[in-house]
This record gives C-alpha cells, structure tokens and sequence, in this order.
C-alpha cells in the first residue's frame, strides 16, 4: 500500500478502488448514528483536507477513533472512493487508522476549528502555520519563491548567494542592524574612549545586510545575468507595511541591457510569477479572495492581462499637476513621487500597472545613468494597483 500525500489523493491522478495510506492531523470529527466517523484529515500539501471514513468495525475504533480531536497525528490506510458528499471528489474509506500522537487536552488545544485572529495566532506561533490561513500563505510564498527561480533559470540567469553579513553599506540603502559577538555589558575601549571593535569577532563593523546589489554587480560583468534573492535588513523603526525590518529581495543585474531592456524583465518577470501562483495555487488564492482580500485574484488577473504603461517621470508630473486632485505631498518636478502620486497614476489615471522611467538625477543612486539631457537618469519603477512602487530599478 503506497503513502500518498492528500494532494495526490485528491487530484483524481489515482483511480477509485486504489488501496493508499495517508498520513496527516485531523482537522475534525464527527460520528454518525450509522456507526461511523469522519474525520478531515489534513496534511498541508493544499488547503482541503481529505475526509477519511472510519467505521466501528476497526479495532481501535472505541478506544482511539472515538478519541480524536483537532491536533492528533495519525495515519489512515485504506480505498479511495469516489466522495458521496458535496464538494470533494475522493474520500478513503478506512481499513485502519494509527495514531501516532494525541492532543494531551482537546479542551484546551488552541487550534480549534473555528476563525482565530492574527493576534492570537501571534501568541501560538509554533502551531499557526496548522491553520487554514497561515497553510495558505506558507504554500503560496513558496510557490511564488519557485517561479522567481523558474523565471530566472529559464532566461539564462545565474543566481549569486550573497552575504548576509557584511561590511558594506551598498548603496546606503538604510539603517543597518549591528553583528556583534562583544558583550554588551563590559564592552572593550580604546585610549580615547571609543569601543574597540578590534576585539569583535571580525576585527571591524559588521552588519546584516541591506542589499546584495554591490556584491552582484561584480558577478554581472563576469557572467552577464545574474540575480541574488535572499533575506534583507532593515533597521528602520517604521510600523508600516511598506518598512519592514526583514524582508526577501530580487535583485537582478543585466550587462549589455538598457532601460527599455529592464523595463521588460520586470514586466515578464511579474507575468510569469502571477500566471504560476493563479495556475499552481487556485485553492490557496480562492480561499484569500474570500476570507482575505476580494481582489486577491482579479488584481493579479489583472497583472497578467494588460500590457504595463510607459510614462516618463516627466510627464507623470504633468499629469498629476493637472489631475486637479489635492495631494497630501504636493508635486513638483524634481521631488520623489509619493505612494498617493503613484496610486493615482496607476488606479485613476491609467487603470493598470505602469513603468515610470527617467527621474530626475537629484532624486536617484548615484551610479544611475545619465541620460542626453544631462537632468535625469536611466531609472525606473514599476507601479502597481493598490500598492504603488512594486519594483524599482
């Protein structure tokens, strides 16, 4: 008797009558006059869980199905039928089911079936990712993770691992979190009063860094296309969604390319990430759209399907000067525009994504090209609807 995992079970890939074992925690039981249990069985290879029909022929079935609650551990051997009940194709009809670990008090697990807030969850981190939300969002991130290597390694890229500790500041892209190995407590001094980091661990500043930009652009003028994705830092004390201490970041540098070539990478890239997470992840995404975000597919639908507009900074300044709209931060050329600028442009104005490109020097990294007019630089965002700046480069 194979082990499959639910997802297989369910996907129809197997015929009825096929003897399979499943292995997972169960979600819920109920039990019927008619002598039999049905248990929701749940492994987290997708968001359904499988109903395994228990009946009280098993031996163990007084002194352990009858038993189990949200939480316990077991294993479930038997036929795969098609489900008599409403949304499920498959269900196993057990021959035998092996506990493998109890909830020591059901009263008291925290993981009921029933809607937890994210506050709570907070409080039970070990056993959150049990749920059908956070289930969701671990299965989707990694499907979203795949494709951006996916995308990648089918252009032509080389993904470069960078640092995580550095000494490098990059681009001074933002505050920096310390590594330190001295004790805060007794802390080393040299003769005028300062800490001596001599005495660290690496004889000098270290810090988690901001971006791997600068050690990948040294890759890129050895193997043309290449691209880092890892965990960033960032010690900004800003409780915002857009501030984040931790995060992931893309960071692709192609030699030989200029700013249209850019412009379509992002595009490409974004299309090709969206379109893999709506066709690998529908069950995931259906359950965000409605318990979530209503929009969570159709904005992404919406990525796939329009082409990105092209707006010179320039212009997007005029369009927003003669908008008649009040901005909270008003627009000038030369000034960064702010998330409203950018929402206006891509929600009101356009009604897609757009690619803003060419700002001014003033407002960009130093080693942005500089463009003919001697004012801008070869630079551009990527805007999104209900986000604003998406990807910038």
């Amino acid at each position: 008797m194979s082990v499959v995992s639910v997802k297989h079970a369910l996907s129809g890939a197997l015929p009825a009558g096929t003897p399979v074992s499943v292995r997972g925690w169960v979600r819920t039981r109920r039990d019927s006059k008619a002598g039999l249990s049905f248990i929701n069985l749940s492994d987290g290879s997708c968001f359904d869980p499988i109903q395994v029909v228990a009946p009280d022929t098993l031996a163990n079935y007084a002194d352990e199905v009858l038993r189990l609650s949200a939480g316990c551990s077991v294993i479930a051997s038997g036929e795969l039928v098609a489900s008599q009940g409403k949304g499920q194709g498959f269900e196993l009809q057990a021959s035998s089911i092996e506990v493998i670990g109890w909830v020591e008090d059901p009263e008291t697990y925290p993981i009921q079936p029933k809607p937890h807030s994210l506050e709570f969850l907070r409080e039970v981190a070990h056993l959150r990712p049990r749920t059908n939300l956070f289930g969701a969002i671990t299965r989707v991130r990694h499907t979203l993770a795949s494709a951006i290597h996916r995308y990648f390694d089918q252009n032509g890229y080389c993904w470069v691992n960078t640092p995580i500790i550095t000494t490098s500041d990059a681009e001074g892209a933002g505050q920096m979190f310390r590594v330190s190995t001295l004790d805060l407590m007794n802390l080393p001094r040299t003769d005028k009063g300062a800490i001596d980091m001599r005495r660290d661990f690496f004889g000098k500043d270290a810090f988690l860094t901001v971006s791997g930009q600068l050690n990948v652009e040294g890759y890129c003028l050895a193997l043309s296309k290449v691209y880092t994705f890892g965990p960033t830092f960032r010690a900004e004390n800003s409780n915002t969604a857009r501030h984040l201490a931790e995060f992931w970041m893309i960071e692709p540098e192609i030699a030989f390319a200029d700013l249209e070539e850019n412009a379509r990478v992002a595009e490409e890239l974004l299309k090709f990430v969206f379109k893999t997470v709506l066709e690998e992840r529908p069950d995931d995404m259906a359950f965000f759209a409605e318990r979530v975000e209503k929009t969570a597919v159709s904005r992404l639908e919406g990525f796939i399907d329009a082409p990105f507009e092209r707006i010179d900074y320039t212009d997007a300044v005029e369009i927003l000067k003669k908008s008649g709209k009040k901005f909270e931060f008003p627009v000038e050329w030369g000034v960064d525009l702010q998330t409203e600028h950018e929402r206006y442009l891509v929600e009101e104005h356009v009604g897609r994504p757009v690619v803003v490109a060419n700002y001014p020097e003033k407002i960009k990294a130093f080693y942005m090209r500089l463009n003919d007019d001697r004012r801008t630089v070869a630079a551009m965002d990527v805007l999104a609807p209900g986000i604003g700046e998406i990807i910038g480069g």
